[in-house]
């Protein structure tokens, strides 16, 4: 066994990947506060060819160091825009015929396993680190969806959590596992 070296994984160049068809899915940042955070889900969203990302009221932006650490590259490949208010994306998102789907522990909360992501366009929102999403974000989701957990803490990380919702997403929609 031998790791393969970059040119043998194929991967897209920028200019390839803006030219590419998307998947047909955006990633909401509520106030996410982490910097280093808001990279590694920008990576995440290039690895599974994310239509766009919304980065909205504290969630930081590119340029930045932090971020550029953590995306190594990704904030010039995945689309970006800054709404400095939550509810106005997702009222926008709503217009544009995206369902909205909180990822939040609620009473009304699906676990990822048992959610099909069935609808044609699908907003995945990401909350604070502390608070989680906004009650008033929350409000205006068409469904929430819960990550299952085993041990002591309440939370994953934002940044794993983006990472596990994602890949299931592609997993189901796309077969990429199959």
């Amino acid at each position: 066994m031998r790791k393969r070296v970059l040119f043998e994984l194929g991967r897209l160049s920028v200019n390839d990947f803006k030219a590419v068809q998307k998947l047909p899915f955006v990633v909401v940042l509520n106030n996410v506060r982490s910097m280093h955070n808001v990279g590694s889900m920008i990576r995440t969203c290039d690895a599974f060819l994310c239509h766009k990302m919304v980065l909205c009221g504290i969630t930081g932006t590119p340029p930045h160091r932090e971020i550029t650490k953590t995306a190594i590259g990704a904030e010039n490949s995945v689309q970006w825009e800054y709404q400095a208010s939550t509810v106005d994306a997702i009222v926008k998102l709503k217009e544009l015929n995206y369902h909205i789907v909180a990822i939040e522990q609620t009473d009304e909360s699906k676990l990822l396993q048992h959610t099909s992501f069935s609808h044609q366009n699908i907003a995945f929102i990401f909350g604070n680190e502390i608070d989680g999403i906004e009650d008033a974000v929350l409000a205006l989701c068409d469904e929430s969806v819960e990550i299952p957990q085993l041990g002591t803490k309440h939370s994953f990380n934002v940044a794993v959590s983006c990472g596990m919702v994602l890949w299931e997403f592609a997993r189901k929609r796309f077969e990429l596992a199959q």
